[in-house]
């Protein structure tokens, strides 16, 4: 399973339905990951990068979402679907910038310590 760290905000706001998307940085520390993720080989990056320019994962996958890095911190597991490209700036990218785009198809319940 993927783990995300996400700021409080956005964590809330996925919950409140508001932000339908996560965003993470196309940098070698998160495309290793999301790469193996995908289920594939290292082998397979760059192919597996140029489709998801053109298309979005037909499988939603699960990722947990996490407030925090304690044993104990705030965090959901969400069912994805996949693609790169821009974002929405409400939502925190940066103009004009591509992005791992992490589409949220389904929300599970939060767990952790800080939950009410």
């Amino acid at each position: 399973m993927l783990k995300l760290p996400i700021k409080k905000k956005w964590l809330d706001m996925i919950l409140a339905g508001e932000k339908g998307d996560e965003y993470r940085q196309i940098k070698p520390y998160w495309t290793v990951r999301i790469i193996h993720w995908l289920g594939f080989p290292d082998s397979e990056t760059e192919a597996v990068l140029e489709l998801l320019r053109k298309q979005e994962t037909l499988t939603a996958k699960p990722v947990t979402l996490q407030n925090g890095y304690g044993a104990n911190a705030p965090e959901v597991e969400v069912m994805c679907t996949l693609s790169i490209g821009t974002g929405k700036e409400e939502w925190g990218a940066s103009p004009g910038k591509e992005y791992f785009r992490f589409h949220i198809k389904k929300i599970g319940k939060l767990t952790g310590d800080d939950v009410a």
